[in-house]
């Protein structure tokens, strides 16, 4: 059987990948971010001995990747990125399932329909999947922020848009800490989970613990507020907890007093890994001027993402609860 696309460019970036750490005693993952390299300034850094020089000479000659789509080489990369974290057991190295990206991707192309130019930020943003992927579902003129703290992941995200030549600006910070950054149309993000070690800069938060230390997830959803312009929306990965924890009474209020919850999707237990994992959709807009509450929030209890027919159902009802949000609302 012929090879699709995104399968030849994942064997090259995993062959060259492997290459390089047989020769270099690196990670998979620190080779495949030397390989995106290679493979974006199309050839090999100046320091490298000849013998792995010309054996990457020789693999980038096997390889075009401006032949490929957008949609190919994002997914090439992520599965190269996928095998480099098997087996890793910290929480922030696993990346948004492909299929909860592309629901993301949806509703943000629902809620900036009828804008010309959309600002975009993810203030969490890992190895850049989610946001390409929803820069790619928006038919606007996007200009994109993104931020992470874990260098590794950065660097990934960094060589994935250049790959797919999408433009973003990307911040190397504590995403808790300030932006120079103004607000945003829309921020989508999948929050990290657990607990924020700086007390110190969590004590700036409404959301703070009332002792010890305070949740990240709680955290990264009042920033992300504050860098939403009024009225403009946010699309966040959550945790299934979120609602249920022994702070949520504060987070509760806090939206109450800051934001519309516009819907939440469950997404079904099968997209990840274990029970424990398993995440929902919240959708927040920001309190404005003209903003009022939504009377009949986006309820919606995914199926398994294999039950084609169920997800076609699933859409159609979204599609039509839009017609008549919007309808009701603007």
């Amino acid at each position: 059987m012929e090879k699709s696309n995104v399968e030849v460019l994942f064997s090259w970036l995993d062959e060259t990948s492997e290459l390089i750490q047989q020769h270099m005693n690196e990670t998979y993952l620190g080779s495949l971010t030397l390989t995106m390299d290679i493979l974006f300034y199309q050839e090999p850094p100046e320091e490298l001995d000849d013998i792995v020089s010309d054996k990457l000479k020789n693999a980038l000659s096997k390889i075009d990747v401006s032949s490929y789509k957008t949609e190919e080489v994002r997914k090439a990369v992520q599965l190269a990125i996928l095998k480099g974290m098997k087996g890793s057991t910290q929480q922030q190295h696993l990346m948004t399932p492909e299929t909860v990206a592309m629901i993301v991707g949806y509703l943000a192309d629902k809620f900036m329909d009828g804008k010309e130019r959309v600002k975009l930020f993810d203030p969490a943003s890992g190895t850049g999947n989610l946001i390409t992927t929803v820069m790619e579902q928006l038919k606007q003129n996007v200009e994109a922020y993104a931020s992470e703290v874990d260098p590794t992941l950065i660097e990934l995200a960094v060589l994935n848009a250049n790959l797919q030549k999408k433009q973003i600006e990307f911040f190397h910070q504590d995403s808790l800490r300030p932006f120079l950054l103004d607000p945003v149309d829309l921020v989508i993000a999948d929050l990290p989970v657990g607990y924020y070690p700086d007390d110190v800069q969590a004590s700036n938060y409404e959301l703070k613990a009332d002792e010890g230390h305070s949740y990240a997830h709680h955290l990264f959803i009042e920033q992300a507020l504050k860098y939403t312009k009024d009225a403009g929306y946010l699309v966040l990965v959550i945790p299934e907890f979120l609602f249920d924890s022994d702070q949520s009474d504060k987070l509760n209020k806090f939206l109450h007093n800051h934001a519309h919850i516009v819907g939440v999707i469950r997404l079904p237990e099968s997209a990840f890994k274990s029970k424990n994992n398993t995440k929902s959709i919240l959708i927040l807009q920001k309190k404005g001027e003209h903003t009022k509450d939504v009377k009949q929030p986006l309820l919606v209890q995914m199926p398994s993402f294999k039950n084609a027919n169920a997800m076609a159902d699933i859409l159609q009802q979204m599609n039509a609860w839009f017609e008549t949000y919007y309808t009701k609302n603007n």
